[in-house]
């Protein structure tokens, strides 16, 4: 028996290594420069945010303050923020004339295929990405809601993603590291 669940756990720990390795190769394309780049190129800070947003959820409507408003908290603090879209199939132009008139300020990337999506595990839209390296290999160590309302922003209570990135910078791991998203599926659209 105690072999069993030795080797259960030991599959386990070398499945997350080969995810976490995999996570960092993943391309996205910037739909503002055109430039294409991987996680792990986007992992040369503290951190990086990597928020998956869609202009046709209207759940991502009502998160563009709460965003920018993490964006400018903790951008001087060695976080990197990016809009990921869910869908591979994105105009970039579209996603440009966003950025440009949104005030965002970020990079919005396209995805080529659903690697990203599979790689990370999203589910809905918008869910929120803290990635770091964690000895070299970019690792998600937050994963979920930005926080606990995403119609009313008056009345939010928990705010999960900002406690995640406070704990990290506290020398902490965020806890929990996982909550669950609230928003549009990722399979309807």
């Amino acid at each position: 028996m105690n072999l069993k669940i030795l080797f259960v756990f030991s599959f386990f720990i070398i499945s997350q290594a080969i995810v976490a390795q995999s996570l960092g190769d993943i391309s996205l394309q910037d739909a503002v420069t055109g430039k294409t780049q991987t996680i792990a190129d986007l992992t040369d800070q503290k951190g990086l945010v990597l928020i998956y947003f869609d202009l046709n959820c209207p759940f991502t409507k009502m998160y563009e303050g709460r965003i920018k408003a993490l964006r400018t908290k903790f951008s001087n603090q060695g976080f990197r923020f990016a809009l990921i879209h869910s869908d591979s199939k994105a105009s970039a132009d579209e996603l440009k004339n966003y950025i440009d008139s949104s005030g965002m300020n970020m990079p919005f990337f396209i995805q080529s295929g659903t690697e990203a999506n599979q790689g990370l595990g999203v589910v809905k839209i918008p869910e929120a990405f803290l990635i770091s390296k964690q000895e070299d290999i970019p690792t998600v160590i937050y994963h979920g809601a930005i926080d606990n309302n995403p119609q009313a922003e008056n009345a939010v209570s928990e705010r999960f993603l900002e406690r995640a990135i406070n704990q990290f910078l506290g020398g902490n791991m965020p806890s929990p590291s996982q909550v669950r998203a609230t928003g549009c599926n990722l399979r309807s659209f």
